[in-house]
This record gives C-alpha cells, structure tokens and sequence, in this order.
C-alpha cells in the first residue's frame, strides 16, 4: 500500500445521514403502492442493477417519505434474500424512494469517491463488512449498523480512488454495452415470434406474409388461426419441473450458473439441468421466464421447461411461456407462487412442425451472438474481479499525472 495512503472506516467515508435503512413494512403497505408515479426501488435494482420498476407511489405519498429518497452516487444494498449486493444510483436514475429490503449508502464525496467505494463495497471485503461474515462463520445475515460502520476502508488520495475507478468502470461499461446489445438482439427475436404466431405473417411457400398475402385461416376458441395449426394446453407441449435447493453457503464456485426466481443469482460447480433451457420462476416472483444457453442449476423457487417433443421447440417455448404472461396467475394470491397445475391449462397455439423448425433455424442464429456476447461478459467479469482486490490494497498502483490531480 502507497505511503499516502490512509485507512478509514466506513463511517468516516458516509455523509451526514449517510446510512439509511429501508421502511418499516407498515409505513408502505401494498394499499397505497401503485402503477404509475414515483417509482419504488426494491431489492431485485440492487441484485441486478436494472431500473424496471413494479411499484410506484403519489407525490403525497412521497412526501411523507423523502427522507427513504435516493439520491444520485447513492449505494442501494439488499438487505434481505440475496444479501448484499451493491449497485449505485446514476444520474439518468429515476428519483424514488427505497423498500425495507433495501439500504442507502451515501458517501463523503471529501473523503471518497463515490465509484471507487461502489467497488470496495462490491469486493468480498466489502460483501463480509455487509453480512457480518468473519473466518470460520457461515452466518450470512445483514450486518448490524454498528459492525458495517466499522468496516476498514482503505483511502488512497481521491484523483487515485478516481482512476482506479475508471480502470474497474471501463470493465463495466463494455460488460453494460454488450448487455444493451443483447437487450436489443433479444427484441428482435421477440418481434420475429410477434410476426409469426401473433400476427400470422409468417412466410408462405412462396416467401409473402401468410395472412396479409390471403393465407387460410380457420375458426378456434382463440380466435381465427392459420390452416393446420391446432389449439393446445402448455402442458401439452413441455413439464414444469421442480429445481432443487441449494444455500448460499452450500455452492463450491465453478461455472455453472445458478438460477432463482428473479434471474441468475451466482454460480456452482455441478449442473442439474443440462442447456439450452428455460427457468420459471415458482416462488418470489412467480411466473418470471429466463433463458440460460449453457447448463445451469434452477433453486427450489423455481421450475425447468422440459419439452414434451424434443428441444427442437425450445425457442418457441421460451416466447410462448413469455407472451402467456403466467405472473398474472399468482397476482391475486398472499403468498405469490405459481401454481403448475393453473400453469398447464393455459391455452396456446401451435403451429406446424416445419414452421417450428423455420423458426428454430431464424431465432438460433439471434441467440447464439447472445451467448457470445454473455461469455465475453463473464470472462470481463472475471478480469474485473481479479483486479478489484488487486487495486483495492495497493498491490497494483495506477499512475496519476499532475494534471489529473490539478484537475481533481
């Protein structure tokens, strides 16, 4: 570690009112949430550091509660669940207010640079300060404040906390565009399924949209449907299967990605289902639809699609469960789950078997610069976090011109 480098506590790099934790269940009841205005930050926006919100509330709602407001360089962590994970709020981030489960970090911008404790706190330094975790322990709860407070930050001079905040960024910022490049890819598959088994333009035999060029359409219980297709239940075309529990503290690090009802939440060194499939989610947020090309582990709150007809139709499947919007089945429920059975009797419409594999061949094409661009990221994920520790100590030191700290 440089010479001019100091260490701080956490406490000493928090503003005033720099640690706030979420509010009481009773001071935002589900009553008064609703779906448009002020929008509320839940834990899945620090788990996957998305900005797609469920809830909202009114102005005077929000006004009895600014001081749960985030604010831009904020740090929201999860605080229940999937504990401690990290993300910062930007300055394009909707202003809104924070769920119990979640807690605002607010740095010292005099003490810390807001990025550069964004990266120590996402560090297994940071990870240990925020569940209270300490040699030999498998406790893995949220930490009390006392405990997080404490936790040792180291505190190069803040034009170096800059740059190696820039070096860590970089990583993200291309692992964020090839995210954004796959959110588009992924649309364009979404449109393609729309054109074909929506709409019914899919091509003919001799190249023109079906329906628009005068195609045969017959009667059905879901309306008028293309000549040979068929009306059909979920539970005719694929299994919802049960995944299995895996703790935290039991998974060995590997490459295997581990999925949960919100999407993938780590990695383990054994599979359970073998890819491309498709993962449900059973619990949490039921009903939610995830892709994994590789192999995988689906947790008990979730199910695996197992085709009925061989994964030749695993793309169909994917966008046919996506568009049968099965999150709507467990809305009225107190205890939100999926109940499979419900699940099975949707109704769908199935096509041809050799439009099925039209489409299989078209969408394969789309979803293998997908899995390119998820390889790239997790080899620049694991660069990034071979290098968090690494900058974070001292070990490697980043070179700061003059000019850079003038600037600063």
């Amino acid at each position: 570690m440089g010479s001019e480098w100091r260490i701080g506590t956490l406490r000493d790099a928090l503003g005033e009112k720099g640690y706030i934790r979420g509010p009481f269940g009773s001071a935002l009841r589900r009553p008064e949430l609703k779906t448009n205005g002020i929008p509320v930050y839940e834990q899945q926006h620090a788990i996957t550091g998305t900005r797609e919100f469920r809830f909202y509330i009114d102005e005077q709602k929000y006004q009895s509660m600014k001081r749960f407001a985030v604010q831009p360089d904020d740090l929201i962590v999860s605080c229940s669940g999937t504990l401690a994970r990290v993300s910062m709020i930007c300055s394009d981030d909707p202003i809104g207010i924070i769920s119990q489960a979640l807690l605002i970090l607010r740095p010292d911008k005099t003490v810390v640079w807001p990025k550069y404790l964004y990266y120590f706190m996402s560090s297994k330094r940071g990870y240990d300060s925020l569940t209270g975790v300490s040699t030999g322990s498998v406790q893995v709860n949220i930490a009390r404040r006392s405990i997080i407070e404490k936790t040792e930050l180291p505190l190069p001079p803040l034009p170096e906390q800059r740059s190696i905040a820039h070096i860590l960024g970089s990583l993200d910022d291309k692992i964020e565009l090839n995210r954004r490049m796959n959110q588009t890819l992924e649309a364009m598959a979404r449109a393609i399924f729309k054109h074909w088994f929506i709409d019914f333009e899919f091509p003919n035999e001799n190249g023109e949209p079906y329906k628009s060029s005068g195609g045969e359409m017959i009667d059905s219980p879901l309306g008028p449907i293309p000549k040979g297709w068929r009306i059909g239940r979920i539970e005719d075309v694929c299994e919802f299967s049960y995944g299995k529990a895996l703790k935290a503290d039991k998974r060995i690090q590997g490459r295997i990605p581990v999925y949960g009802s919100n999407g993938q939440i780590g990695w383990h060194n054994e599979r359970l289902v073998s890819g491309p499939g498709i993962i449900v989610g059973r619990k949490g947020n039921p009903g939610l639809i995830h892709w994994s090309e590789e192999d995988f582990f689906p947790i008990d709150t979730t199910f695996y699609v197992v085709p009925r007809v061989g994964k030749s139709i695993m793309h169909f499947l994917y966008f046919a469960l996506k568009h049968a919007d099965l999150p709507r089945l467990s809305a009225d429920s107190a205890v939100p789950g999926l109940n499979r059975n419900i699940a099975y009797m949707q109704q769908l419409v199935i096509p041809t078997e050799q439009l099925l594999r039209d489409f299989e061949n078209r969408i394969s094409i789309i979803f293998d610069l997908l899995q390119t661009n998820s390889w790239q990221n997790q080899s620049l994920s694991e660069l990034r976090d071979s290098l968090l520790p690494k900058l974070m100590s001292g070990e490697i030191r980043v070179p700061v011109s003059e000019k850079e700290v003038d600037q600063f």
